[in-house]
């Protein structure tokens, strides 16, 4: 998401506004994936199978049950749709209007009851959606980067992911892709991409009583993206490599120690 200074007219307090109104009617309740949506879960994984080694690490980090977001980063196209067909649980994705209207791969995102966001100015529609997803028990998907890498390695994030972690107090979990950026590449060699999906440990974000200004959003929204690069191999962390920089003020953990203090 694009979100920047305007979110903050809108963050006054957690689970305030109109935004938050939940709808008996939305698709997201009781939710049950279509015939559509298995079948093509079904023929993905056959196709990961034909052209990837794909390497789930540490899926136990993955909630089993209730409303969580997860957090990619993203380097190919294929990344959000490789996350929606392996993963155990039905993830509901965040895509950006170009590519949830595109001729070629929108019928695919659509099948996975994706729902558009408009990137260059505060999408309320896809905000009360994103809202409406998570009251409801299902995993969100967000690219905090708002679109591809064209470097494979982290830029700078918008600040969606933390006002909607902020507001919902629901987990955030980081989910470090490598190798996918090849995969275009090697299939027309007939090559199998190696690609690996590594999870990491699941935080929530809490600004406390601060309120939440574009400043704290940008702290939090850095404080996430650290996370996220720490699961990363290094050459793909981008402008989040210092690790040693990274705090932990806003983040609370469910256990263990944090990255750092």
């Amino acid at each position: 998401m694009t979100q920047e200074v305007s979110l903050k007219r809108k963050a006054r307090g957690r689970g305030s506004g109109r935004l938050r109104r939940r709808s008996s009617t939305s698709k997201y309740v009781n939710y049950r994936p279509r015939l559509t949506r298995l079948i093509f879960t079904r023929l993905l994984r056959i196709a990961f199978w034909v052209t990837m080694k794909l390497r789930l690490v540490d899926l136990d980090n993955l909630p089993k049950s209730g409303g969580c977001i997860v957090m990619i980063n993203h380097i190919a196209f294929l990344d959000p749709v490789i996350v929606s067909g392996k993963f155990p649980r039905a993830v509901i994705s965040m895509a950006k209007m170009e590519a949830y209207t595109d001729r070629l791969l929108g019928p695919l995102i659509r099948t996975f009851d994706a729902f558009p966001v408009n990137r260059g100015d505060v999408d309320r529609g896809a905000l009360r959606t994103a809202f409406e997803v998570l009251d409801n028990g299902l995993p969100l998907l967000i690219a905090p980067e708002g679109t591809r890498s064209q470097t494979a390695s982290l830029g700078e994030a918008h600040l969606g992911l933390a006002y909607i972690a902020a507001q919902t107090g629901v987990p955030v979990v980081p989910i470090a892709i490598s190798g996918s950026d090849q995969w275009k590449h090697n299939i027309k060699r007939l090559k199998r991409t190696t690609v690996r999906v590594r999870l990491g440990r699941p935080f929530t974000i809490d600004p406390g009583e601060e309120a939440m200004s574009s400043d704290v959003l940008r702290r939090m929204t850095d404080e996430a993206m650290h996370q996220l690069a720490a699961v990363l191999p290094p050459e793909q962390r981008g402008i989040y490599s210092n690790l040693d920089a990274a705090t932990t003020r806003y983040l609370r953990f469910a256990s263990g120690d944090n990255l750092s203090g």
